[in-house]
């Protein structure tokens, strides 16, 4: 890690601890509790293992990175750079941002923590631009600023393969999962910042790309400016083959690369479960470097 300013995010970035290395950023593990054990992300559990343990119905929930870790890297990062930028997941989506913007209150302005309201692809990004803004010559405190003013300018759909998780996490009822089983719904759901919402209902897999990629579109033109103002991802839970044609097909009709086909985070893969399929964009933010 180079620079007077060290950037830090958690592994709900899709960052992972290889990844880290090679860019030159640290990545917090996010803890996970599966019968019981603790499990840590991209550490001692991988996407493999975390799907296979979902789908044998194992009781899984997320919890926060431990207190003691967090400062322990925040001291060990301070003892050779000046600051530090830690963006972590979404505040709508966990407690753990708020917990590190307490923690943050003892370093006398020596890490800032972004509330950039961000979870998976769009999170990578955010840690990519803190990357670019601080080789530019950006104060930890003007990157802060800069990725929280630009927090919303970033959306994600997801097509899903099934309401089982939902229904596990409460989020539906039994009831209407079972509907739309029998009825061969699937759910595209949206993230515009602070939480997961519904979008829309698809029966096939065909019309659910087409309503994502139909989205996504409007969403480019009338809120981003146009396709040459953003970056645009696909994302999967467990389809790393129908993600990559995905890819290819968004690549063939926009005429615009996809920057990356990434794993979804393990934190919406809980809620989710296997088979998900998204696409999203994230605002270049050229005009801050």
């Amino acid at each position: 890690m180079t620079g007077k300013t060290a950037i830090v995010t958690d592994s709900n970035s899709g960052i992972t601890q290889k990844m880290a290395g090679e860019i030159g950023v640290s990545v917090v593990p996010m803890p996970f509790v599966i019968d019981g054990e603790t499990f840590y992300e991209d550490v001692n559990l991988s996407q493999k293992e975390f799907y296979e343990k979902l789908q044998s119905s194992a009781k899984i929930s997320t919890s926060q990175p431990m207190v003691g870790e967090i400062l322990k890297l925040w001291d060990s990062l301070l003892e050779t750079h000046d600051s530090i930028v830690y963006i972590p997941m979404s505040s709508g989506l966990s407690g753990s941002c708020a917990t590190a913007a307490a923690l943050a209150e003892d370093y006398g302005g020596r890490v800032e923590v972004v509330n950039n309201q961000r979870i998976s692809v769009p999170q990578r990004q955010s840690v990519l631009d803190a990357l670019e803004l601080a080789k530019a010559g950006k104060t930890a405190a003007e990157i802060r600023e800069i990725l929280e003013k630009e927090k919303f300018e970033s959306s994600i759909y997801i097509m899903l393969d099934t309401l089982e998780y939902l229904k596990k996490g409460g989020r539906i009822t039994p009831a209407a999962a079972a509907v739309a089983t029998v009825l061969h719904i699937r759910p595209v759901l949206q993230i515009q910042g602070e939480k997961l919402d519904a979008y829309a209902k698809t029966r096939s897999e065909k019309q659910g790309r087409a309503i994502m990629m139909d989205a996504l579109k409007k969403d480019i033109d009338n809120r981003f400016g146009g396709m040459d103002q953003v970056r645009i991802y696909v994302a999967h839970t467990d389809r790393e083959e129908e993600a990559k044609e995905f890819s290819q097909m968004i690549q063939a009709e926009w005429g615009v690369p996809v920057t990356y086909c990434d794993p979804l985070s393990l934190s919406i893969a809980c809620h989710t479960g296997p088979g998900a399929l998204g696409i999203g964009c994230a605002k270049r933010i050229d005009q801050y470097l």
